[in-house]
C-alpha cells in the first residue's frame, strides 16, 4: 500500500480553510473573490471558488456570518458576508485552539 500524499494534504487543508475564511472576514466584511483574494495576500494559500462558496453558506447557516446583497458594478449582485457576535465567539475559540494545538505539534517535531 502506498502513501496518498494529496489525501493527507487535503485533510490538513480542509481544517484549516475554515479559520483563514474567518480571519479574513473578521478584519473586514466582503464578497466571495474579495475573500479568497485576503486569503491569498496573507498566507499563499490558493483557494478556489468551488470550496469557498459553499462554506461561507454553511457558515452563514450556522449564524456566524451575516449576509447582505450589493448590487455588483458588472455582473450579478455580491453577497457580502460580516462575521456575527456568534461567529467572533466562535472564531476567538477556535484561534485559541490552533495556538495551542500549532504549539505542541511544533513541540512534537521539534528533533533532538
Amino acid at each position: 500500500m502506498t502513501f496518498d500524499m494529496s489525501i493527507w494534504k487535503s485533510e490538513i487543508r480542509r481544517g484549516v480553510v475554515e479559520i483563514c475564511l474567518l480571519t479574513a472576514v473578521k478584519e473586514q466584511e466582503g464578497y466571495g473573490y474579495e475573500i479568497i483574494q485576503r486569503v491569498k495576500e496573507r498566507s499563499g494559500i490558493e483557494l478556489t471558488e468551488s470550496t469557498v462558496y459553499p462554506m461561507l453558506t454553511r457558515l452563514a447557516k450556522q449564524g456566524l456570518l451575516s449576509t447582505r446583497q450589493e448590487p455588483s458594478p458588472q455582473g450579478p449582485s455580491r453577497r457580502y458576508f460580516k462575521l456575527t457576535s456568534d461567529g467572533k465567539r466562535k472564531y476567538d475559540a477556535m484561534l485559541e485552539h490552533w495556538k495551542s494545538f500549532t504549539k505542541s505539534v511544533s513541540q512534537m517535531l521539534v528533533t533532538k
